[in-house]
């Protein structure tokens, strides 16, 4: 079975661009401008910014299912210049393409059913083979060595 990838959805960040940096500070976010090429993969736009891109580093709860004990949040990058990316069902993004990833794979009662290392060059093949479960509903995809969250994984619908 295909897949499609989900970035987050843009307006639940957009009202932090306009905090000053005390207000982000107290909600432990902060401004930050991009120093190198890949270095901070956009979790709205699916894209890493370019060195100069100013763009926010906050926290994000990824999995927030009260009756799952997997419940998770961590640091996110969000460029202020973001524009909402819907991939094609089966496409890689970029910015996941060249990454070591750690994927969880999770049923629709939001329990882990799997996990494992992949290399970004692989994962189409990867997806493609845990939706070929029934069972399997949604994999989450971290970064390996951070274990940032990157982006969702649903079965492509028809």
């Amino acid at each position: 079975m295909t897949f499609q990838i989900h970035g987050l959805q843009l307006p639940q960040f957009q009202p932090l661009f306009s905090l000053d940096d005390i207000a982000l500070n107290a909600i432990g976010a902060l401004r930050m401008v991009a120093d190198a090429p890949n270095s901070a993969p956009c979790r709205v736009s699916l894209a890493d910014a370019t060195p100069g891109e100013r763009l926010l580093l906050l926290n994000h709860r990824h999995l927030d299912v009260p009756s799952s004990p997997y419940r998770g949040d961590g640091p996110i990058f969000v460029r202020e210049a973001a524009e909402e990316r819907v991939p094609a069902p089966g496409e890689i993004p970029d910015m996941l393409g060249r990454r070591l990833l750690s994927a969880r794979v999770y049923d629709a009662a939001w329990m882990m059913l799997d996990a494992d290392v992949v290399e970004g060059r692989d994962l189409a093949e990867r997806l493609a083979a845990w939706f070929d479960d029934p069972g399997v509903t949604a994999i989450h995809l971290h970064t390996a060595r951070r274990g940032c969250f990157m982006a969702l994984a649903s079965p492509a619908r028809a």
